[in-house]
């Protein structure tokens, strides 16, 4: 499959100060990908770099292996053949959804045109609004509209910046989803901005986590939660512990809550201490288990509850638990540790850019 977008040591800067800092990946055509990680982070600088609407202080883009930005020179975005969805929607206020969404459609033929915008505003489920402004629509369904526009004269590469942060987070994941098959069905590869982990792993194939302007890892949603790179990604996806521990083997270590083994060699040498991560759904509730935790905390989540246990050492871990098991806080429960992927950091004092409840190690800290 053809290389559509290749990012190469990029680095962007403001002044004297950087924001992205030599960012380098690989999207191919017909591939999702997406930049996720906190506010401030340098994900949407990166994002406008490839667009051509800041300029590249290092390295290199390049669209279908040409070179659209080097330091001092910057290909315009409109040049580019890149569809932008911005946060702030930039509709056009005089126009109606419909000419909003044909704006950049005025090379087909009427037919055509009408076709393809009415296609448009099904998927994004404003066909009934297709007649009204700007104005009289909520922030939602105006961000919809900014959607259907971008997406209308087939992209080469779509660029979205946050598109679906003003709905609510069922609409989000659903628009994501059917915006993902449409990207699929008609080959457009796709750069999603984001700092909501569920809307990344329901639109893309490959997610970057970002932090201070650095992509701290780069690969699918499955291997982010399970296989992260370091503590900072650990804590930004999905929840879980760290859990202290003592080196075994190449493959095992040694736990409060027994002995823990995986299928990949974590590196460290056999008596060192360190630290394992267990998500929640490591922990299995087991009333037929001699090992025992006290309920904290707990927390609906319709056919579940999520726990927060305090083990006998007080160290404290998340159990999902099936709804129909309901116990008070303060109640003492049964729990197995049943963890299928090991994840091992070595105790080196943390990592001061990590999120602040995964920064120290040994003891563990949340994540």
């Amino acid at each position: 499959m053809p290389t559509q977008l290749e990012v190469r040591d990029v680095s962007v800067a403001y002044g004297d100060t950087r924001i992205v800092h030599d960012v380098s990946f690989v999207l191919e055509q017909g591939i999702i990908g997406c930049l996720l990680g906190p506010s401030g982070c340098g994900k949407t600088t990166l994002l406008r770099a490839i667009a051509g609407f800041e300029p590249v202080s290092g390295g290199e883009v390049l669209l279908h292996g040409r070179r659209v930005s080097v330091p001092g020179d910057t290909l315009p975005p409109e040049q580019r053949r890149v569809g932008m969805v911005f946060q702030d929607f930039a509709l056009f206020p005089h126009l109606t959804v419909a000419r909003n969404v044909a704006f950049g459609l005025r090379g087909l033929k009427r037919v055509e045109r009408e076709r393809r915008v009415a296609e448009l505003l099904d998927l994004v489920d404003l066909r009934q609004a297709a007649s009204l402004y700007p104005h009289e629509l909520s922030g939602g369904m105006q961000q919809r509209v900014a959607l259907a526009r971008a997406m209308a004269p087939r992209p080469d590469i779509l660029l979205l910046d946050e598109p679906f942060s003003s709905m609510d987070a069922e609409l989000r994941e659903q628009l994501a989803r059917e915006v993902r098959n449409l990207l699929r069905r008609e080959g457009v590869t796709a750069i999603l901005v984001t700092h909501d982990q569920l809307e990344a792993f329901a639109m893309a194939d490959q997610i970057g986590v970002i932090a201070n302007g650095e992509i701290r890892q780069w690969g699918t949603g499955f291997g982010l939660y399970h296989e992260p790179a370091d503590r900072f990604v650990a804590g930004f996806i999905g929840q879980g512990v760290l859990l202290p521990a003592v080196v075994v083997d190449e493959t095992r270590v040694k736990t409060e809550l027994g002995r823990v083994a995986g299928s990949k060699p974590h590196g460290l040498l056999p008596g060192t201490t360190a630290e394992v991560l267990i998500r929640p759904d490591d922990m299995l509730y087991d009333e037929t288990s001699p090992r025992r935790a006290v309920v904290v905390e707990r927390s609906f989540r319709g056919a579940e509850y999520l726990y927060q246990l305090r083990l006998a050492s007080g160290t404290e871990v998340l159990c999902l638990v099936p709804s129909h098991h309901q116990h008070a806080v303060g109640d003492e429960i049964g729990i197995r540790l049943e963890a299928d992927h090991l994840v091992v950091f070595p105790c080196t004092g943390g990592e001061p850019d990590a999120p602040e409840d995964v920064a120290t190690s040994c003891p563990p800290a949340r994540t």
